[in-house]
């Protein structure tokens, strides 16, 4: 398949014109005309996958790897470092990001992994009512997202809302109108924001609450005439106990 067939597909499915201002989903690095040879899908893409793909290999990741501002190609630093690679090996890369939040990832995690019903999606924020007490509501996402342990803002014993969004969702804060928010890379006076505004909030990690993209858009993709494979993402942070 040329790379712009691919494309228009993902268009298709999940509009790139759904991104927000900010953001840079879309091409990232290639040319439209040029042949693929297969699919790699991940949510970030390492040196290691660039090495291990075959040449002219499409990777189709969340995370856009050219984000800002990029005044200069220096190869010794990231991300100059992997476009280099890429390049020398005919790769070439899409990013579905923001957009894909909106129309795949939130509701999927909100739905298919944690299990709630979905009554209301605006944008980014996936809520739904019900009652849930504290301690089970915590052992249902330490569950479902395989969490050993969670950070949390402020403690209701019962909770009658919840509100989610996948990655890094506190900026949403005065949007939410639940009782309960779920998201990832929950900053420090975003917890005091939190606690003024009786908010209670569970940080359920950046990387643990996206790595679901890449099997969302194989099962999307098994309708082109392409090899498509997942890349296990390296979750950039470790655990270590003393």
């Amino acid at each position: 398949m040329l790379l712009k067939e691919v494309y228009a597909y993902l268009n298709k499915i999940s509009p790139f014109e759904l991104q927000e201002k900010w953001d840079n989903s879309g091409l990232i690095v290639g040319d439209m005309q040029r042949e693929v040879s297969q699919i790699v899908i991940s949510l970030d893409i390492d040196l290691d996958m660039i090495e291990d793909a075959k040449e002219g290999t499409l990777f189709v990741v969340h995370h856009p790897l050219i984000f800002g501002k990029l005044s200069q190609l220096d190869f010794a630093k990231y991300p100059s470092n992997l476009i280099e690679q890429m390049i020398l090996k005919k790769h070439s890369c899409i990013a579905l990001h923001t957009n894909f939040d909106k129309t795949h990832l939130n509701r999927y995690v909100f739905t298919k992994i944690l299990g709630f019903n979905l009554e209301s999606q605006d944008d980014f924020l996936c809520t739904t009512k019900g009652r849930w007490r504290y301690k089970e509501l915590l052992s249902l996402i330490k569950d479902r997202l395989n969490l050993s342990t969670l950070r949390v803002i402020g403690k209701k014993e019962n909770i009658k809302s919840i509100s989610l969004c996948t990655g890094a969702g506190a900026s949403l804060i005065d949007d939410v109108e639940a009782d309960c928010f779920l998201t990832g890379d929950i900053k420090y006076h975003d917890a005091m924001k939190a606690m003024s505004e009786d908010l209670m909030m569970i940080d359920i990690g950046h990387y643990e609450s996206e790595k679901f993209f890449a099997q969302i858009l194989a099962d999307e993709l098994k309708v082109l005439p392409i090899l498509a494979i997942i890349a296990n993402s390296k979750n950039p942070f470790h655990t270590e106990m003393y």
